[in-house]
């Protein structure tokens, strides 16, 4: 079922019978998925960036920074993600996680950079990793939101620019090799909250919901922010169906 509606606000005390310790314990059952440089503190943070492999490689980044061949974001982002123990994984391929392992999994501004198909691994594989009731929770940029700026703006330049379905050919080295790197970061499909719910709901959840930013169904969501590139996106929440 799919809902259009206004959930519970936030909560941040801890659920009944659950003491600190418990809470601080469950949050390892809890993934940000394409976090970015965005992870959530006490929740295991996966993401796909080429950076992640760098940082495992002590000299490397260096040698590759200090040529010219390592921009400074991506140089920052490896730093970033030795101290931050991100962990790697491509979420439009299956999972190396266990199946009923998580209560929640939350994903910000990543399943835009999938087809179609990637997506629906994407989705297959939150549902299969959730635990029975657990919680799936998406924020992606909302091309209603882009429609309407374009019909009141009409500049046409300023809207293919805020899709980011097209990039910039790459003629200097440093560009060539970045692409090669980590690939294009186009956006590969756009969505309104109606197809997102819509596509979340063919995939086996239930309970799927648009919310405001800041709105959650999510119990102690803790330092998720509730309410990231607010002015940009559109949230949904859904649950993984319990056993008849």
């Amino acid at each position: 079922m799919v809902r259009f509606c206004r959930p519970r606000l936030r909560q941040t005390a801890c659920p009944p019978g659950h003491s600190h310790r418990s809470v601080q314990n469950m949050s390892t059952r809890r993934a940000n998925i394409g976090c970015g440089q965005t992870p959530t503190e006490g929740w295991r943070n996966f993401d796909n960036s080429p950076s992640i492999r760098l940082a495992a490689i002590p000299v490397l980044p260096d040698l590759l920074a200090r040529i010219g061949l390592l921009g400074a974001p991506s140089y920052r982002f490896v730093q970033f993600a030795r101290t931050h123990r991100i962990e790697l994984m491509n979420a439009a391929k299956p999972w190396p996680l266990a199946g009923d392992s998580f209560e929640v999994i939350y994903s910000s501004h990543m399943v835009e950079h999938f087809d179609p198909s990637e997506a629906r691994t994407f989705l297959a594989e939150a549902r299969r990793v959730l635990a029975p009731g657990g919680i799936l929770r998406l924020a992606l940029p909302d091309i209603e939101r882009l429609i309407e700026n374009y019909v009141r703006e009409r500049d046409a330049d300023a809207f293919m620019s805020s899709l980011h379905v097209c990039s910039p050919r790459q003629t200097s080295l440093e560009g060539r090799v970045g692409l090669f790197l980590y690939g294009n970061r186009r956006h590969n499909w756009m969505y309104d909250a109606r197809s997102l719910c819509r596509l979340v709901s063919a995939s086996g959840f239930t309970d799927v919901r648009s919310l405001s930013a800041g709105e959650t169904t999510i119990p102690d969501p803790g330092a998720l922010d509730l309410a990231e590139r607010e002015s940009e996106s559109i949230y949904i929440e859904a649950r993984k169906p319990r056993p008849a």
